[in-house]
């Protein structure tokens, strides 16, 4: 199994969180609260990997220059709340 990073926010109008999985493709989802939107991200990973594992783009954050490998592990979903940004 595999451990899979969530990047969350939360949208200032629908006050839904709002998260994806950075380099796979179609993994994304919402909930009204943390938990639901972490059962919602895994119940959508879950289904893309009916089909098999999938491959994985590579993330490239800002400023690197070698791609950063999803971990190889059981997997697992990690919710990284965004800081809000300063007014």
């Amino acid at each position: 199994m595999r451990i899979y990073t969530a990047i969350i926010e939360r949208c200032p109008d629908t006050r839904l969180y709002v998260g994806h999985v950075p380099g796979l493709s179609g993994a994304h989802s919402q909930g009204e609260t943390l938990e639901e939107l972490n059962a919602n991200l895994r119940e959508v990973i879950e289904l893309l990997l009916e089909d098999g594992e999938p491959v994985l783009n590579e993330v490239v954050p800002e400023g690197d220059e070698e791609p950063q490998r999803q971990p190889r592990s059981n997997s697992t979903i990690t919710t990284i709340p965004r800081m809000p940004h300063p007014e």
